[in-house]
């Protein structure tokens, strides 16, 4: 964990590269194995503000960082300004490496509520709850949030930028779609870039990076700071060595057979570790399909693994199957 404030533009000089906040993905498991991979920085799942302020037991969890996780933000998301940077006082108890705002997530029983991406409806607010929560912690406060709400001829996030670095926000994460869109239609890197040029703070990218080429055009278009990876990495986590690879100048490399076949195994049983046994199992499935993909008969496969809750039945199968295939 982070024993000091972390200099975010310091951290993003080198491989700038962060595994998106995911709801059920990215915890302490599959943070790990993300870090091995190349990740940068990793953000923990969506806390919510008032779970976590009543003790809720999910919301400790997802607060609760792992030795190993020296370079992890801690999300949160809520409406209410007062009772948001209360709740990043009692997250930064957790010594994260900083304190992130959702002001993007587009769901509309969050949106809806005025979380979220619902705070672009009211920039001014969302700026001032910004200014609130930085004032109320030590920690470096970041921000995820989209291009506006919606419709497209609102684009608020120049602006935005600007008074957010003005409040004292540390770096700000676009996701180049505006609420309205979810993740439909493609997104638009151009507004990352108008935002990084009339800011110093650090921008990330996000929005369909999906591979090394993605990563390095998405760089070179918007001169951002760094890139973020989201759903990709849920079936694909190499995606961070691949795009390491091409920042380092050597080939892109994708996982072998025995590679896939490894993190099957791997996941599942640290996943079991984690949450024991049947959940760690279940949990692992959403997985299983992307590690498997391009395997000779990887349908069968899935649906043999997904047909059992036992650890000891899928571990026994994939090594059989991996002794196939060597």
């Amino acid at each position: 964990m982070s024993a000091s404030p972390v200099n975010v533009s310091e951290l993003l000089r080198n491989r700038p590269v962060v595994l998106a906040p995911m709801e059920d993905v990215t915890d302490v498991v599959f943070r790990r194995l993300c870090r091995g991979f190349g990740s940068t920085i990793e953000v923990t799942e969506f806390v919510n503000v008032e779970g976590l302020l009543r003790g809720c037991r999910n919301a400790r969890r997802k607060i609760s960082l792992a030795e190993d996780d020296t370079h992890t933000a801690i999300q949160i998301y809520g409406s209410n300004p007062e009772r948001l940077a209360e709740a990043a006082r009692v997250a930064e108890e957790a010594r994260p490496a900083f304190i992130d705002i959702n002001c993007g997530c587009w769901v509309p029983k969050i949106a809806g509520r005025g979380a979220g991406a619902g705070w672009l409806r009211n920039p001014e607010a969302m700026v001032a709850m910004a200014r609130l929560v930085v004032q109320s912690v030590s920690l470096p406060v970041t921000v995820k949030t989209r291009i506006g709400y919606g419709p497209e001829s609102d684009m608020p996030i120049v602006d935005l930028a600007r008074r957010l670095e003005d409040v004292g926000v540390a770096a700000l994460t676009v996701h180049c779609r505006t609420a309205a869109m979810g993740h439909k239609g493609a997104a638009d890197w151009a507004w990352a870039a108008r935002a990084q040029s009339v800011v110093s703070i650090p921008v990330i990218v996000n929005g369909d990076v999906r591979s090394a080429d993605d990563a390095e055009r998405a760089l070179a278009e918007t001169h951002c700071a760094g890139v973020m990876v989201g759903r990709r990495a849920i079936e694909h986590p190499w995606v961070f060595r691949e795009i390491a690879q091409r920042f380092q100048g050597k080939p892109v490399l994708p996982p072998t057979a025995e590679e896939r076949l490894a993190l099957c195994r791997d996941h599942l049983r640290a996943n079991v570790e984690f949450r024991g046994e049947p959940h760690g199992v279940r949990v692992t499935r959403r997985h299983l399909t992307g590690y498997l993909s391009g395997l000779p008969g990887a349908s069968a496969m899935r649906q043999r693994l997904f047909q059992t809750d036992s650890l000891t039945e899928c571990v026994d199968f994939l090594e059989e199957s991996a002794a196939r295939a060597a």
